[in-house]
């Protein structure tokens, strides 16, 4: 039975109603309590879902409008998201540029991405130590590397957010307790 049913929403032949302004703060409501997100992601959300499923109301609703009001009710929270987003990612590993990019991707203005990347910046050489444990990179790989994987090596640390001097530092380091040190 689980299954006719699923198959029965999924059914070309019957369209979904076209959204009203309820059924649109219903399923506003529903994606802001379900994912973390920010007032840009859920205003696309939002547009997305009204390009699928048409607009039942006169005039087009003001998505942007609808996703101010959840941020000012406390269920979207842009720096919440910006500071949880920077440091889960630094915790995996990834440097400031990376985070600055994901931040940008998910609509976070660009003062409050500032203040968020000031922390990842400082813990860049201990978000590249993480980065360089686990994926085996300089003094935590096998033995001496050749040329060309010191050069991938480096090249996925950049393409990690990294800056080159911090790459090359971790790459390049005879052990451990070496990065530990001032340069």
């Amino acid at each position: 039975m689980a299954q006719t049913r699923r198959m029965a929403r999924n059914d070309p032949r019957r369209p979904r109603p076209p959204l009203d302004s309820r059924s649109l703060r219903d399923l506003a409501l529903h994606y802001a309590a379900r994912f973390a997100t920010t007032r840009a992601r859920l205003a696309a959300y939002l547009a997305r879902k009204l390009k699928e499923r048409g607009w039942a109301g006169g005039a087009p609703p003001d998505l942007q409008a609808l996703a101010d009001e959840f941020a000012a009710s406390g269920y979207v929270d842009d720096e919440a998201f910006a500071r949880s987003r920077a440091e889960s990612m630094g915790r995996r590993g990834y440097g400031a540029r990376r985070i600055a990019v994901a931040l940008h991707q998910a609509g976070i203005e660009e003062d409050m991405r500032a203040e968020t990347l000031q922390s990842a910046e400082e813990g860049a050489l201990a978000a590249a130590i993480i980065l360089a444990r686990r994926r085996r990179f300089g003094p935590f790989g096998d033995a001496a590397s050749d040329s060309a994987a010191r050069r991938k090596q480096i090249a996925a640390m950049i393409r990690a957010g990294h800056g080159f001097d911090v790459a090359r530092r971790i790459v390049d380091a005879p052990n451990e307790d070496s990065l530990h040190e001032n340069p």
